[in-house]
């Protein structure tokens, strides 16, 4: 312990040893970080200006592009310059406000997430009273939460972590503040920031991705009982987005987590940790305006006011 020194910065190693597709890979991430921000932005802009899609669906979609764009932000454009100009120096608090925050994403993603999927489970279980059960207070009310739990669940780990200490080393073999690199710079046994994260990561990822599951199978059974054919694929439309997105979440980001950290291989949680910090963002928002008819029509309806904007 006599050999510690203070970590005043931590160089982010990147993908340090792909030097040959650095620039391909810089010029492709980059390409998938804008298409991210612009289709989450036109979500955004559509929604916001299209009376028709002032429905509770579309409040949790807003807050749900709202979401994804800070959540990329807050490791994009790190990345891009790990890519660019190979190994990049992040400052200490830089590092701990990256990791807090790309925690705090990831857990309102998951509430957001379990909201929609209750929002659904109500449209479709019980449509009548639909507009008295998710009025304009319960919508706030659900996603305030998220954010509010989304914020607050991370202090933990965040303080525990960086209160451990760290060797002379400030090399984190990966392209952002993640737990697993970060763990492995300790000096001091981090067996119990591991099973702390482990235990709030399992309660924040669980019971929302349980609640969503009892959703869609209440939703399952409700859609099978619709005689017509016609009704049931009008009924599951409206979900099939989000169940998708779910999907694709919950599956990339079970697989690096479901893995002790002591035993990830840097380079596969390199590889899938790029599918849900940067691949997924982009994803969701082409699901929701190519699965979508209210919004696709909305898209078009305001890519024919400007033209005509344009032309007068």
């Amino acid at each position: 312990m006599g050999n510690l020194t203070t970590i005043k910065e931590f160089l982010l190693l990147g993908f340090g040893s792909l030097h040959g597709l650095q620039f391909f890979l810089f010029g492709a991430f980059l390409g998938i970080y804008v298409v991210t921000l612009l289709g989450n932005i036109v979500i955004l802009t559509v929604i916001f200006n299209n009376p028709t899609l002032q429905t509770p669906m579309y409040f949790f979609l807003s807050n749900f592009s709202f979401l994804e764009i800070w959540y990329t932000t807050s490791i994009a454009p790190k990345m891009l310059q790990t890519l660019l100009k190979g190994p990049e120096a992040i400052s200490f608090a830089g590092c701990v406000a990256q990791f807090y925050f790309f925690g705090s994403m990831a857990v309102v993603e998951c509430f957001l997430l379990a909201s929609m999927s209750y929002d659904r489970y109500l449209a479709i279980c019980s449509p009548l009273r639909y507009p008295s059960l998710m009025n304009l207070s319960t919508c706030v009310l659900l996603a305030g939460g998220s954010w509010v739990g989304g914020f607050l669940t991370p202090v933990v780990t965040v303080t525990m972590t960086f209160q451990l200490p760290f060797c002379a080393s400030n090399e984190i073999d990966h392209f952002f503040c993640d737990l697993a690199p970060l763990l492995k710079l300790a000096c001091s046994n981090p067996e119990i920031v591991e099973k702390t994260t482990f235990l709030m990561a399992s309660f924040v990822t669980m019971v929302p991705f349980l609640l969503t599951i009892a959703s869609y199978i209440r939703i399952v059974v409700a859609v099978l009982r619709i005689p017509s054919v016609e009704g049931k694929q009008r009924a599951f439309s409206t979900c099939s987005s989000h169940l998708i997105v779910v999907t694709l979440y919950y599956g990339t980001l079970g697989t690096v987590y479901a893995v002790p950290t002591a035993t990830q291989a840097a380079v596969l949680n390199k590889i899938f940790s790029l599918l849900y910090t940067v691949v997924t963002p982009m994803i969701n928002p082409i699901v929701y305006s190519l699965r979508n008819k209210d919004v696709k029509k909305a898209v078009w309806k305001l890519l024919n006011q400007w033209a005509y904007a344009k032309e007068t």
